[in-house]
């Protein structure tokens, strides 16, 4: 519990029950979670508790979200000790058969050449398909 505590107070959030226990559960995770994935995880928390804890989340960059085209946000710990940039990005997988979202963090997303005057504050790149264990089954 220190660890998160530190990491909300480094953030200027204050730490809560409520918020640690997302954040807890975040970090234990492997691949990015759904607002759903953390309601059936966080059995004491209810959705609109969660939500809430989401959105200061990603008010004060310890979180950031990716639409992999499965019609739910899904949400990831930002690595970066600082504000959550770009180069905090990184490519995902999304299984089509299982639904997962997969974290490949050895590929950073390619750098786009933007226009003069446009600037990008974050990056979604997503690679759909099967994954591994999803391919196997046939």
């Amino acid at each position: 519990m220190e660890k998160e505590t530190q990491r909300l107070e480094e953030k200027g959030v204050k730490p809560t029950p409520n918020r640690i226990l997302v954040l807890r559960e975040l970090g234990h995770s492997d691949h990015p979670l759904s607002l759903a994935d953390l309601e059936g995880r966080l059995e004491t928390l209810d959705r609109s508790s969660i939500f809430r804890v989401l959105t200061l989340f990603l008010k004060h960059e310890l979180v950031h979200s990716i639409e992999d085209g499965s019609g739910s946000i899904r949400y990831e710990l930002c690595t970066a000790s600082g504000k959550c940039s770009i180069s905090d990005m990184h490519v995902h997988f999304h299984c089509e058969s299982c639904n997962r979202t997969y974290c490949i963090p050895m590929t950073p997303v390619p750098a786009v050449d933007l226009p003069d005057g446009f600037t990008a504050h974050s990056v979604n790149y997503v690679v759909k398909g099967e994954c591994a264990e999803c391919g196997s089954r046939f």
